[in-house]
């Protein structure tokens, strides 16, 4: 309501324009001072168009001033039962309408994923010992170190080893080949076996060999440890390639293919990222989350002996889609605020029809229409829910409202529930008096005898069998006290008075009833969170309206429903 209160003053300043009522899209047109040099054919209201003059004024339905349509101009046309809105054209300067052309054109899309980094599994390696013997020397001795493949790491005594290099070095023929195939089931890598020719015959040790490069994850020895055949030395992992893996779900999988680029960034390496392509998509669907895992693999470069991607880091991925051309329109186009998505489309001379569409893929920046639109349709960007703001206000205001039906013949009502009736009137108007002049305080003091009163009048309309949904409902929203909070004391009221208008409404022809009006907001949802979109209050026979769930804000946004007895 601030938004509405400071947009209605710069409009009023400007002498003309549209302002917004609040966010969810309400307007109206300020008054706009005639031009000497134009001639005004009509005056007419913006928020109900239907209500036109020859002369200036004010609507009479909810106060605002009368905006002139000038020689030249169409004004708000009504025909459509509201779904087409026209705007002069200083009507569209005031409110940035812009519009764009629905065409056939390619759709992007940037899905964005959560995984974590982890190490390239098919070149994970746990180095064992292959026979029983002591750790006489190591070569790297500590975890998160990088190695080469075929680099020492151990110096290692085993006297069974030791006796089958030397037999290897006497021997000739088949047993040299077999004492040679021994050797390599001992650990040694061919390499070594052939250098056994000319190692030293004092040497007492052998050196096992890194079998992969990469990094130290895991050191189980120490110098001087005697092991057995099969405990582990290493654990060896190669961080040269990672692996993002994060999790897609249902909605996603149309769009991940094998081979799609993908761009990783970590929130380690702020303003670096890293491109990879998907290798994997594990068929495997997990039934409890609905999603399964996807693969990307990146490259991870050493710089300064250290891996710029660290093992087990969260990171973010937009993996980039393209889609064949579509017909599709700016995303800000199409509104999507009910169970329909609707666009407006621009008719020509200051006219934007409201148009159903269905929807397709959402892109980054566009939006496939299915069926609604066709190529070369220019469609509201900017100001769009301005306009669907008014059509919806038209719309409501436009649907006739059906005047209630006389309930069935009542019994005759006893002096006591006509008195009884008689104060509730009167407390209820109290009430709704104080709200629609936003004094609190008031509002307090007038609603104390509400709850005896409301009591009082729930037992002497209750049938003798005791069952009735709306005295129920009535009985249950009494209940008030003093209130610190405005918008709280608007929110109990409207449950007291929707109960209220339920319980008398059907008594308003009853013999001997005092005479009390019901007024319809037809926005109250935009007061009272929740609340359905129009909302009834009881008032004294023949006071104005004034809207309690507004105040002063929208004091005349009020419109009385008769009852099918009333003259109209």
């Amino acid at each position: 309501m601030k938004i509405f209160l400071t947009l209605l003053c710069i409009a009023a300043a400007l002498g003309g324009g549209w302002f917004l009522r609040d966010h969810f899209g309400g307007m109206a047109m300020a008054t706009a001072t005639p031009s000497a040099e134009r001639k005004v054919l009509f005056y007419q209201s913006a928020m109900h168009p239907w209500i036109k003059s020859d002369k200036p004024g004010r609507c009479t339905i909810c106060g605002m001033a009368l905006t002139p349509v000038y020689e030249g101009e169409k004004g708000l046309d009504v025909s459509s039962g509201g779904d087409t809105v026209v705007l002069t054209q200083s009507q569209i300067q005031v409110l940035h309408v812009e519009t764009a052309e629905a065409k056939v054109q390619p759709l992007s899309m940037t899905l964005r994923v959560a995984g974590s980094l982890e190490e390239d599994a098919s070149r994970h390696r746990i180095l064992s010992s292959y026979i029983d013997g002591r750790i006489d020397k190591l070569y790297v001795n500590f975890m998160g170190a990088q190695i080469k493949e075929g680099q020492p790491l151990v110096e290692f005594y085993s006297p069974t080893l030791l006796q089958a290099e030397r037999d290897y070095r006497q021997l000739t023929g088949d047993l040299k080949k077999n004492t040679g195939l021994r050797l390599r089931q001992m650990g040694l890598a061919p390499a070594q076996i052939a250098a056994l020719e000319t190692k030293s015959g004092d040497a007492l040790t052998s050196q096992i060999l890194a079998p992969v490069s990469g990094t130290v994850v895991e050191q189980k020895v120490f110098e001087g440890q005697y092991v057995k055949e099969g405990d582990k030395l290493f654990e060896i992992a190669d961080f040269s390639t990672m692996w993002f893996q994060f999790r897609a779900y249902e909605q996603d999988m149309p769009w991940i293919q094998i081979g799609q680029s993908v761009t990783v960034t970590t929130p380690s390496l702020p303003g670096k990222s890293f491109e990879g392509k998907v290798t994997f998509i594990d068929p495997n669907f997990d039934d409890a989350t609905r999603s399964t895992k996807v693969r990307v693999e990146l490259a991870n470069p050493l710089i300064n002996d250290r891996r710029m991607l660290l093992y087990r880091l969260y990171a973010d991925g937009d993996l980039k889609v393209d889609v064949p051309s579509v017909l599709a329109v700016p995303r800000s186009a199409v509104i999507e605020a009910g169970p329909q998505a609707v666009v407006y489309v621009e008719q020509g001379g200051g006219a934007y029809a409201r148009t159903v569409v269905k929807l397709g893929r959402h892109g980054d920046s566009l939006i496939e229409i299915m069926s609604g639109l066709k190529a070369g349709d220019r469609v509201v960007t900017n100001g769009n829910l301005l306009i669907d703001g008014q059509a919806e206000m038209n719309r409501s205001f436009m649907t006739p409202v059906e005047p209630m039906k006389p309930a069935a013949p009542l019994a005759e009502l006893t002096d006591k529930q006509k008195q009884a009736i008689d104060a509730f009137i009167k407390v209820a108007d109290a009430m709704a008096k104080a709200l629609a002049a936003d004094d609190l305080p008031e509002f307090n003091n007038a609603s104390e005898p509400a709850m005896m009163l409301t009591g009082d009048l729930v037992t002497s309309l209750r049938s003798p069998e005791g069952i009735s949904e709306t005295l129920d409902a009535l009985d249950k929203a009494r209940h008030f006290h003093g209130f610190d909070d405005i918008a709280q004391a608007r929110m109990a009221f409207h449950k007291f008075s929707v109960a209220a208008t339920a319980v008398l409404e059907p008594l308003r022809m009853a013999e001997g009833v005092p005479a009390f009006d019901v007024w319809e907001c037809f926005m109250v949802h935009q007061a009272i969170p929740g609340a359905p979109k129009k909302g009834h209050w009881l008032q004294a026979h023949g006071r104005a309206g004034e809207n309690p769930f507004f105040g002063k804000e929208m004091l005349n946004c009020a419109k009385e429903i008769k009852h099918g007895g009333d003259k109209p």
